[in-house]
């Protein structure tokens, strides 16, 4: 399977930063988040893998290139080695979102990539630690099994649902859900259902069937859209994800995750709740 990777967007709420690299490079710790989220899909078997890019790119390819300077100034340290060998990815590929027109848009630069084969999609304003095992892996679990389209969802409070989707579903079996009908940021009177999906999905090749036939709303077309088209075909399944979601796109989300990853880390964990304890 091959995943691909959304992570195109100007990130206007973490300005100025952002206004020459790309908010993917965020450090959580000592890696870059798309680092991260490029560990998750081959933790789980991925071994091919596209990342969109907006036109802060330069970073993010240069990030996952060797760089025979960089090589050659570490060589003899065997512990910078390894980690310059973890970034330096022939496997991943890129292509530019030119034309900012939506996730609708975005997901269209990936059909040559993906053939007629199902993928994973990942967000990357979405950070996930799973419990048991990684996120994408427990997705591609179900879509073998099931062989239906997987949404990675989880409830949220009916005040944050009118800022995501709304999932609704017919009846649960497990943590798997079938989908009825998807709305995207629904009013708040209209809501029925605390489910939303999240940022890691499985999808077949008929995605871009359905995106293709979207209206485009404010010249971009949101590809929750084309999830409904599915949900109303009866192919599209959500799944409980089993794990902890950090919302990288914001900035409490992002300086929670850099503290919760601070606080497994034996390298940091006791200084910092001694730093934390002295605080308050």
């Amino acid at each position: 399977m091959r995943a691909v990777i959304m992570a195109a967007g100007y990130g206007t709420r973490f300005l100025p930063f952002t206004k020459a690299v790309s908010k993917t490079m965020l450090p959580i710790l000592d890696k870059p988040t798309i680092q991260l989220i490029v560990e998750e899909a081959l933790e789980s078997g991925i071994d091919e893998i596209l990342i969109i890019v907006g036109a802060n790119k330069d970073a993010i390819i240069r990030h996952f290139s060797k760089d025979e300077n960089l090589q050659k100034k570490v060589e003899k340290n065997r512990e910078f080695v390894e980690i310059l060998e973890k970034t330096n990815l022939k496997n991943i590929k890129f292509v530019e979102q030119k034309v900012l027109n939506g996730t609708g848009g975005a997901i269209m630069l990936a059909k040559e990539f993906v053939g007629d084969q199902p993928f994973l999609l990942m967000f990357a304003d979405d950070l996930f630690v799973g419990n048991e095992k990684p996120v994408a892996k427990q997705l591609i679990d179900v879509y073998n099994k099931t062989g239906k389209s997987i949404m990675g969802c989880m409830n949220v409070s009916r005040e944050a649902i009118t800022k995501y989707c709304s999932v609704e579903y017919s009846n649960k079996d497990g943590r798997v859900y079938t989908v009825t009908k998807i709305t995207e940021k629904p009013k708040l009177e209209d809501v029925k259902s605390t489910l939303s999906c999240l940022g890691r999905y499985i999808l077949k090749p008929n995605i871009f069937e359905a995106c293709e036939e979207l209206e485009e709303k404010g010249g971009e077309k949101i590809i929750t859209d084309a999830f409904d088209v599915l949900s109303r075909r009866g192919d599209v399944l959500a799944y409980d994800i089993d794990g902890v979601r950090y919302d990288i796109g914001n900035k409490f989300g992002y300086l929670t995750a850099v503290f919760d990853f601070a606080l497994k880390d034996p390298a940091y964990s006791n200084d910092l709740k001694k730093y934390i304890k002295k605080k308050l």
